[in-house]
């Protein structure tokens, strides 16, 4: 007969090669299937995500659409069109040849923001102006997330269509990123609707403190200058014009001036809202040399090219932002940092100017709420 402890021996050899037994059947079933339900897991959490975006769509449009009712006043249902719009498509111009290409692109810009402008007008026949403006930037906020909706869904779908892990991972490691920047451009939808400033209009809001109560006359399209003295120099100041939501052409304002002057300007002085570092705080102002323009390069390109042909100094003035800052209403540090950005722009023309020179200070961004 076995004793007691020959059967306790039994149960436990038994006991451990039954845990080794489980333990090698789970490591075989995580080496089979671990990627194809992380693969899952993940498209759980894509999928939350993505009814976010879709929600927030939906709202964009129906803003978009009882803002025109509500300000234009049509005769019949603007869904249709704006239903339209909503799918707008923007073609670059062709690269492989790249002469010429920033013309082309004005161009197309050009086209584009008629384009809009105009079906906003026909949409809202009682809207002035500034409101066309307004609901323009309205359409483009609700444009821009239908179209970061659309191309999440594609990698979603295209992931649980194929179940291929790094298809998944693509839009899994930049979600969090297109999150933050859609709903930074969902709460814009109030500031616009509003017409509140908001705050990529802090070189804008620059330029208008310091041409108020002077003169101000239209040198190009959108776009507005008056000429003022600073710090015993004659200075010319250019921000688009408001307060309807316009960027205006700060680039073709300048190259205007510069040959309107002969090229005789001491410097040139832009200011602009910037991407903010994490760990920076919203409203610091940075210095720097080059020029302030973000978009697509048109403008940008416009003043480096009369710049360097008439030897023009640039100096740029940057007030920095989080992405949530610069489409949202203006906050108290912003405005604090457009008035440090006034002290700044005294003290580089005491230093890097004579009495006497011109110079000229452009305040880049879009100008919704500002008035000239």
């Amino acid at each position: 007969m076995e004793t007691a402890v020959d059967m306790q021996v039994t149960l436990q050899v038994s006991t451990d090669w039954l845990f080794q037994l489980i333990w090698i059947l789970a490591f075989i079933f995580i080496w089979v299937y671990g990627q194809k339900i992380q693969t899952i897991l993940t498209l759980k959490e894509i999928e939350g995500s993505l009814s976010r975006l879709k929600n927030m769509r939906d709202r964009g449009r129906q803003t978009v659409i009882s803002t025109i009712k509500e300000i234009g006043k049509p005769a019949e249902d603007p869904t249709p069109r704006v239903d339209r719009l909503l799918e707008h498509v923007d073609i670059e111009p062709v690269s492989l040849d790249p002469t010429g290409i920033i013309r082309r692109l004005e161009h197309i810009i050009d086209v584009r923001d008629f384009r809009l402008k105009e079906e906003v007008r026909q949409m809202a026949p009682q809207a002035d102006e500034t409101q066309i403006n307004n609901l323009t930037n309205v359409l483009e906020a609700a444009l821009a997330l239908n179209h970061v909706y659309k191309v999440v869904r594609h990698y979603y779908l295209m992931g649980k269509k194929t179940l291929s892990f790094y298809v998944i991972l693509q839009i899994q490691m930049l979600l969090p990123l297109i999150m933050r920047e859609s709903e930074a451009f969902a709460n814009a939808l109030k500031a616009f609707t509003l017409g509140q400033p908001i705050g990529d209009g802090a070189g804008a809001l620059v330029a208008a403190r310091l041409m108020h109560g002077n003169e101000k006359r239209l040198i190009a399209q959108d776009t507005i200058v008056s000429e003022t003295q600073i710090e015993g120099r004659k200075a010319y100041v250019i921000k688009a014009k408001g307060p309807g939501g316009n960027v205006g052409k700060p680039g073709e304002a300048i190259k205007q001036i510069l040959e309107e002057e002969e090229g005789k300007v001491a410097l040139i002085i832009m200011i602009d809202a910037a991407q903010k570092l994490e760990g920076e705080k919203a409203g610091e102002v940075a210095e720097g040399v080059g020029v302030a323009i973000g978009g697509p390069g048109v403008d940008k390109y416009k003043v480096e090219e009369i710049a360097t042909k008439y030897k023009v100094p640039l100096s740029a003035i940057l007030i920095k932002e989080s992405i949530e800052d610069v489409v949202s209403t203006m906050r108290k540090e912003i405005v604090d940092g457009a008035e440090e950005a006034i002290d700044r722009i005294k003290r580089i023309i005491r230093e890097s100017t004579k009495e006497g020179d011109i110079v000229i200070i452009a305040g880049v961004g879009n100008t919704i709420g500002i008035a000239q």
